[in-house]
């Protein structure tokens, strides 16, 4: 098991220990929160001349009068439900709200946000019934809460299915990391995305790194000693940025967790809590154009044209997040088409391994975020079809590290004897129909490695040929042309010279 993998499932293992006590503690728990007022809203006085009343002295006064403030734009929107139910308080009928929630958290973010990163953002209350379903309006929305979350209707998860796939970003976090929340909130996200894993979100994530680089975090149960481990989070992922974040831990950014333990709750202690919503706000702003344009169907080149001579690209499909980037395969295809003499017409199949046929499948395509794990069928069939003169492409999407790791771990398995070696700048795989010898990487590179300038792709080769080609840089995510804030690769004209050139020798080799 690779470092990472092992640090992200002790940092799992800890999270469980931590919480356990959320699910032996039941019946009416005490929000501490719950009873702290919000903030006064913003008030702006001017002077301005005025009378008193007679019978003084008719001579102009300053007097103090208040006038609205302007309102920044809204950048999230925290979801109250409506629903009330009645309780009997002190022998009285109360109505009460059905889904109990603070605002002190989000406040105390906001203010913070805008005070670090130089911005000048609010949030707003909203219900699901009100909002307009417009990420532009509210590129984030916010819900949080410690009894059952409300289930949401069909007709609410569709509509909040299309938000998130327009742009938008849902955060959801468990107060007191109460199990009452956790697991309805679980359920309630699985209806929204079924086919689609939350899973916990690896520590390179820019969820992690964006504003503020955060290697661990501390956290406290009940009134017992701060524990230190490392982020977690959750996710759903649309593409390569995380669309529905989650956190089963308290991101207590209004609660002094120091000086006021809550008994019953798990909790983030304040100021690592606010630095990591800072970097929540951060990456959803970044992304936002990103989110708003991957959302956009595209359509393969070529899809319906009459079959002539086809190389079939065949993608792989995993355990893991494994198709990231969908646009990259149909925008990558016009390029070839456009600068090669190939009069071929290309297809993008999606497979398992256990079906895949060289004779079908000639390519095969492989890209991530996560990591993964084959099957010792799936690491048998993929050594045949290797062995059989088939060829494999692989990357990184967003030079993704858990998915680095995870395919060197797993190719090796299917090759054990073989090691991925950096291709020579001679290597054909430079040559045509671009001759490549120097590249030009995206920022995020550039800021962690700035002398780095020749491509790095790496091989293995079968037979005296590449059977074998990877890039732990990410090349699909320039194939979109996107502009993804967080992309760890190849700017997106060098990734597409050097996505031509592999798909090129794929083809002629």
């Amino acid at each position: 098991m690779s470092p990472r993998r092992v640090r992200l499932v002790s940092a799992s293992l800890a999270l469980t220990g931590l919480l356990l006590v959320s699910a032996s503690v039941h019946g009416d728990w005490k929000n501490p929160k719950a009873g702290k007022p919000p903030r006064a809203k913003p008030q702006r006085r001017s002077a301005a001349e005025g009378l008193p009343p007679l019978p003084l002295p008719a001579t102009p006064l300053r007097r103090s009068e208040r006038k609205r403030q302007p309102a920044p734009p809204a950048l999230i929107g925290m979801i109250h439900f409506s629903d009330t139910q009645f309780k009997i308080v002190d022998g009285k009928r109360l109505s009460v709200s059905a889904f109990p929630t603070t605002q002190i958290d989000i406040e105390r973010l906001m203010h913070y946000a805008n005070q670090r990163l130089k911005i000048r953002y609010r949030f707003v209350p909203t219900s699901l019934q009100k909002f307009s379903w417009d990420p532009t309006e509210l590129p984030l929305l916010y819900i949080t809460g410690w009894t059952p979350m409300p289930k949401l209707g069909e007709g609410i998860v569709a509509k909040l299915r299309r938000y998130l796939y327009d742009g938008g970003t849902l955060v959801v976090h468990a107060q007191g990391g109460r199990e009452e929340f956790r697991k309805s909130a679980r359920m309630e996200i699985a209806k929204i995305f079924p086919k689609r894993q939350l899973a916990p979100i690896d520590t390179d994530s820019p969820l992690f790194n964006a504003y503020f680089k955060i290697t661990r975090m501390r956290v406290r149960k009940n009134s017992e000693p701060f524990r230190s481990m490392p982020p977690y989070l959750e996710a759903v992922y649309l593409g390569c940025r995380a669309a529905i974040i989650f956190s089963p831990i308290d991101l207590n950014c209004g609660w002094d967790v120091v000086k006021n333990p809550i008994e019953g709750g798990t909790l983030y202690h304040q100021d690592d809590a606010l630095a990591l919503g800072v970097n929540i706000i951060t990456t959803t702003l970044a992304n936002f154009q990103y989110a708003r344009q991957w959302g956009s169907e595209k359509i393969y080149y070529q899809k319906d044209n009459a079959t002539r001579d086809q190389l079939v690209i065949a993608q792989i499909v995993h355990d893991g997040d494994w198709d990231p980037t969908p646009h990259a395969l149909p925008n990558l295809m016009k390029y070839i088409q456009k600068n090669t003499t190939l009069n071929v017409q290309f297809k993008r199949e999606v497979v398992g391994l256990d079906n895949v046929d060289v004779f079908k499948h000639p390519v095969l395509y492989m890209t991530g975020l996560r990591d993964f794990k084959l099957t010792d069928a799936q690491v048998g069939r993929l050594r045949s079809y290797l062995a059989g003169g088939g060829m494999l492409v692989a990357d990184a999407a967003a030079g993704r590290k858990a998915f680095d790791a995870a395919f060197r771990r797993e190719i090796k398995r299917v090759l054990p004897k073989a090691t991925l070696k950096r291709l020579d700048l001679k290597s054909p795989a430079y040559q045509v129909p671009y001759r490549i010898a120097a590249v030009d990487y995206t920022d995020l590179v550039k800021a962690q490695q700035p002398s780095l300038n020749a491509p790095a792709l790496e091989g293995i080769t079968i037979d005296g040929q590449l059977g074998v080609i990877y890039s732990s840089f990410g090349l699909s995510t320039g194939w979109e042309q996107l502009g993804f804030a967080y992309n760890r690769g190849y700017s997106d004209a060098d990734a597409i010279r050097l996505g031509v050139n592999v798909f090129a020798y794929a083809l002629t080799h």
